[in-house]
């Protein structure tokens, strides 16, 4: 028996309520997708920016360091931000940066201040004038100012003749943090009274960023050393203390105070007082000016310009790391016996066994060693550590923190110096955030590979890929054939 053929409008009603159906589903999973992916937009939104942005940059820009964690984790006060930007004018790296520390505690929250809605607000923290993108960090009646100009830092490179630029963000804003919460800062005492030079501008700026508080004073009109000094600095005297000042500064050492010199030889006479005060840990100065005989201890041509060795310590890791070298100009050899009795003697910064001190001093008329000149190596750095609580660290250069030798150097005089200036007040974490730099490291290759990789992408690849395309077509065609 023949089935009843199905009619022609039949057939067309079925196939059109088939389309609407589809077109129907159709529309409702894409309108239910659509309502899915707006709220994960709006989810992902309010989450914390460590958890939303992810840095895959060389220098870590869009990163903060455990330094950083450790002092916003412990803050117990509420600290303001105040982000001073025109509309539209936001920096990328600050904006993200920021985020990271308002994420990271509740005690923390950014405000913006557009100066073109509040023209004044800069006023009452600064005189200066203030950039887009400058900060002020706020709590309660202490308050920072962070210029623009002091996030993103600019410094010459004497070796090539450019210019060295780095993001010093989150070293900024966690040291004002740290200054706005901490009423008590350590306290630098820095002698006077000897023909001391001042404190070279970029050492003197790191230690306002360090949030450490210099003081001047004088060992002759007190009769000990104020107990609110943190540690003595003394740096680049001409001329030598007296006996009691020296045995003031022993004592002081002995009972656990803390002292920092930086001295090289003088022009006029010696500083054999001063010296003295190492006397008693084995340390013992040599007459003369060091000059280096190997050519890989030396900076631009000039002998006298050390680039000593360094012990791997607290104090030198970080640079050893990173490849910087101090560069130690006109110094002074030490020697150490290793009879020191109740405290560690460590040589921070040594010479090769090329070196020599120049028994001439600065009357020197060559640099080929003569007779009466005083066999290396040579200690030019190093630190005292005594049972009592007492530290030294010595310098034995007047002049390696000057700006010019410490651009020569990249920035790693100062740094090394206030390494160990903050080892010697207690290292707080704010103190040891180093700025990120921001030039590109170019890849060089050889002209061997060049050609390799040029062959390869051009040519082999290609190649290879035609080869695969001609093989699925054929194979296809085939495949074709058979089933028919």
């Amino acid at each position: 028996m023949k089935k009843p053929a199905l009619r022609s409008s039949s057939r067309s009603g079925v196939k059109s309520q088939l389309a609407f159906q589809g077109g129907s589903y159709s529309l409702i999973l894409t309108a239910i997708v659509l309502a899915l992916l707006i709220v994960v937009n709006i989810l992902v939104s309010v989450l914390p920016t460590n958890l939303t942005k992810y840095d895959i940059s060389s220098a870590k820009l869009y990163s903060i360091t455990s330094n950083t964690k450790a002092v916003v984790n412990a803050l117990q006060e509420d600290v303001t931000i105040y982000w001073i930007v025109q509309s539209d004018k936001e920096d990328e790296i600050i904006q993200n940066l920021l985020g990271k520390y308002e994420s990271l505690s509740d005690h923390i929250s950014v405000v913006k201040k557009n100066p073109d809605v509040y023209p004044t607000f800069a006023q009452q923290y600064t005189d200066e004038e203030v950039p887009n993108n400058s900060l002020v960090v706020e709590c309660g009646d202490r308050s920072r100012y962070i210029s623009y100009n002091d996030i993103y830092l600019t410094q010459t490179n004497m070796y090539s003749y450019s210019y060295n630029t780095s993001f010093d963000g989150e070293g900024a804003i966690t040291s004002a943090i740290d200054y706005v919460v901490n009423g008590e800062l350590p306290q630098i005492y820095v002698l006077e009274g000897h023909g001391e030079a001042e404190l070279p501008s970029t050492f003197r700026e790191q230690l306002e960023r360090e949030n450490m508080e210099v003081t001047s004073f004088s060992l002759l009109n007190v009769d000990a050393i104020p107990e609110e000094a943190d540690c003595i600095l003394i740096y680049s005297p001409a001329s030598d203390i007296s006996q009691e000042e020296a045995e003031m500064l022993r004592t002081y050492v002995q009972e656990g105070g803390k002292l920092m010199v930086m001295a090289g030889p003088v022009e006029d006479g010696t500083l054999e007082n001063l010296y003295s005060v190492l006397a008693d840990y084995g340390v013992t100065p040599v007459d003369g000016i060091v000059v280096e005989g190997d050519r890989e201890h030396y900076a631009f041509q000039a002998p006298f310009v050390l680039m000593p060795d360094m012990a791997e310590t607290d104090l030198t890791s970080s640079l050893i790391e990173e490849r910087y070298y101090p560069i130690l100009p006109l110094a002074q050899g030490m020697t150490v016996d290793g009879t020191a009795s109740g405290a560690t003697v460590t040589e921070l910064l040594t010479t090769s066994e090329s070196s020599f001190s120049k028994l001439s001093g600065y009357d020197m008329s060559t640099y080929e060693k003569e007779d009466g000149d005083i066999d290396g190596p040579f200690a030019v750095g190093v630190s005292v550590e005594c049972t009592s609580g007492g530290e030294i660290i010595w310098f034995s250069s007047s002049a390696f923190l000057d700006d010019m030798y410490n651009a020569y150097s990249s920035g790693a005089n100062v740094n090394l110096t206030t390494n160990a200036l903050s080892s010697l007040v207690g290292e707080s974490e704010a103190m040891a955030i180093r700025s990120k730099s921001l030039n590109y490291n170019y890849l060089t290759i050889s002209e061997s590979t060049s050609s390799l990789l040029k062959v390869t992408m051009i040519g082999v690849f290609p190649l290879l890929y035609l080869g695969i395309g001609i093989y699925v077509v054929l194979r296809r065609r085939r495949m074709q054939h058979e089933t028919v």
